[in-house]
């Protein structure tokens, strides 16, 4: 499949990430990063992009695993702050998340349960940002972001997203460009939140194709049957993207507040 969508120039999106997040922590009076490393691309470049922006004695990571969590995303995650040169913790989550299991005594539900995980782990997060007066980055990129896939309060909470405008097909071109490590591009993107899990799996579609339906439906304003048209797919293929485009937008917006009447 031809991309339809246009070729980032990496020096200067890489150049335009690290004066944001340079910005944001001087405008906020703060001292440096915090960012949880899952051993994914996503949560990687960030520190990566960290390091260059605020300086590898200003970033602090945290590696937090579960029982679902595969070995060598932890082995990742941790080789990464070992490669940087960043201070780390590795904070295993499970024995918090059985506290809450154990009181909650509800039905166990893959979904419910990886997301608390999520929300566990940014609690820990801004948990250290707060002791340390660091920024917490977040790790969304935009192919997820616009469809939602994300945990709110989880994942999804943070001061900044510094790789949201970027499409996951452009974080590996931007990955690749700072000589991230190969078997962290390589592997397939998942979140680890029950066993098994894959992100395209969960998604319905590959990253390369839900790009460029994201592209042409919110950049190029193209309609449903056009874009099935432009990429030879059918129109329920792109329909099941809009349809998470539209029921997650309450994800990415400030809680809605009814006016008073006087």
């Amino acid at each position: 499949m031809i991309s339809e969508i246009p070729e980032i120039n990496c020096k200067k999106t890489k150049d335009t990430i690290v004066e944001f997040i340079k910005s944001k922590v001087s405008e906020s009076k703060t001292d440096g990063i915090v960012v949880g490393l899952s051993g994914g691309i996503d949560s990687t470049l960030i520190a990566y992009l960290a390091c260059e922006a605020v300086g590898k004695d200003n970033v602090f990571g945290i590696v937090m695993p579960s029982a679902t969590t595969p070995a060598e995303d932890t082995v990742h995650g941790i080789e990464t702050a070992q490669r940087l040169g960043i201070e780390y913790r590795e904070i295993a989550i499970d024995s918090i998340l059985n506290e809450y299991l154990y009181l909650t005594r509800l039905e166990e539900d893959n979904l419910a349960i990886g997301n608390l995980k999520a929300r566990i782990r940014m609690s820990i997060i801004y948990y250290y940002a707060n002791a340390k007066n660091y920024l917490v980055s977040g790790t969304g990129n935009r192919s997820e972001i616009l469809i939602g896939y994300f945990t709110k309060h989880g994942d999804g909470a943070c001061d900044m997203e510094p790789i949201g405008d970027l499409y996951k097909s452009e974080v590996y071109k931007l990955s690749e460009y700072l000589n991230i490590q190969e078997e962290i591009i390589r592997k397939p993107p998942r979140a680890g939140l029950w066993e098994n899990q894959s992100d395209e799996e969960e998604i319905g579609m590959s990253y390369d194709l839900l790009d460029e339906i994201l592209y042409l439906f919110t950049e190029k304003d193209m309609k449903n049957t056009q874009i099935a048209e432009r990429l030879d797919i059918s129109v329920d293929d792109v329909n099941m993207i809009i349809n998470k485009i539209i029921r997650s937008e309450h994800k990415s917006k400030v809680p809605e507040i009814p006016k008073k009447i006087l």
